[in-house]
């Protein structure tokens, strides 16, 4: 079972591999983007403990050095990029070599902005190993890291050569892991394919548990349309700011959480989305039953969904809304938000009253 999207970029094009068994195979597909048999390949420890043998048998004849950064969030800085892009020099990567992102998206990102800087860019291939990186964070080429103001302040657009998405890979992944990677599948449904949303309330529960040919169809589904979407806009001028629906929230909280284990970036979104749709409904763009039925779809998945389930103490919504004017989709002092006016109806809007945003923040923190 393989799928393939083409990511269709001019010079730049390149496909998404999808299917079961790619690692085995991977020495084959990236063989010929090779002007010698040699990758470097950046991961962090828990990935690598589980998976870097086996990559370096699917290989095969290619000689490959690796670097283990730590896992989680907080890894996504200067210190970590620092020290990627310094071994880097140090395994003498040059320009016409290739190296490998294998991990999530917090390593996908590091790694593809590390390969933006060195030498002025050289190529990389996204091996992603994560739910939330295959169907979003490795398809794309925004890449990046956190600054202490904000989440993915500095970065550059650099396409992938190749992205080879082994949906094997999740099976060792957490539970929670993996729900958090569905915040970014449902978000795919909720902005733009409403028949998909609807196939997710049928079949999501099957392939979180585990049916191949259901997570095939939903990765590959998910890719489809990111890959649409960065075509009409690769560098994010107008319609690949849809692909932020929930993130305006999202980002916010991840910075009043400090990047860290309380809240992953994929459960983030999916309360961003949940409070997109409250807001869009108070606004008046869509009916009382989209947000109703966006919640009540994450909770049947067991998804995060109300500001609640963040365990600890939150800032309250002035601050919180201090921390959305931080965010990169900020145009000339103005925010901007991803809305609806329904399931797969999603749109970009600068125009949101304070007092009504204020609102949503001070009864959704009410709950807590």
């Amino acid at each position: 079972m393989r799928e393939t999207v083409a990511v269709d970029l001019g010079a730049r094009s390149y496909e998404v591999q999808i299917g079961a068994g790619l690692l085995a195979t991977a020495g084959a597909e990236i063989a010929p983007l090779l002007r010698r048999p040699r990758v470097a390949v950046i991961t962090d420890e828990t990935v690598g403990a589980l998976h870097l043998a086996a990559l370096r048998a699917g290989l095969g004849n290619i000689d490959m050095v690796s670097l283990a950064l730590p896992a989680g969030e907080s890894t996504k800085g200067w210190p970590q990029f620092s020290r990627a892009v310094e071994w880097l020099l140090e395994q003498q990567v040059e320009r016409k070599d290739v190296v490998i992102a294998f991990g999530g998206g917090v390593i996908g990102d590091l790694v593809g902005f590390a390969a933006a800087v060195l030498r002025r860019g050289v190529r990389f291939v996204q091996i992603p190993t994560t739910l939330l990186a295959q169907v979003d964070s490795s398809v794309g080429g925004k890449t990046g890291i956190n600054a202490p103001q904000g989440k993915n302040l500095i970065g550059a657009f650099h396409q992938p050569s190749l992205v080879l998405a082994d949906i094997d890979l999740l099976d060792t992944l957490p539970t929670r892991d993996l729900l958090a990677g569905y915040g970014e599948v449902v978000k795919y449904g909720l902005l733009g394919d409403a028949a998909f949303f609807d196939w997710l309330e049928t079949n999501a529960p099957a392939m979180a548990a585990g049916d191949t040919a259901l997570r095939l169809r939903a990765v590959t589904r998910s890719v489809q349309m990111k890959a649409e979407i960065v075509v009409r806009d690769e560098t994010e001028e107008g319609d690949r700011a849809l692909l932020n629906l929930g993130h305006t929230f999202c980002h916010a909280l991840e910075k009043a959480t400090g990047y860290g284990p309380r809240l992953l970036h994929g459960e983030g979104v999916a309360i961003g989305c949940a409070l997109a749709f409250e807001l869009s409904q108070r606004m008046g763009l869509c009916s009382q039953e989209a947000p109703s039925r966006v919640r009540a779809h994450l909770r049947a998945m067991g998804c995060k969904v109300d500001l609640a389930d963040i365990p600890g103490d939150l800032p309250g919504p002035e601050a919180l809304i201090g921390l959305m004017a931080q965010d990169k989709k900020v145009q000339d002092g103005q925010m901007r938000f991803v809305l609806a006016h329904g399931i797969g109806k999603a749109f970009v809007c600068a125009d949101v009253p304070g007092d009504l945003l204020h609102d949503v923040l001070s009864d959704a923190l009410a709950t807590r």
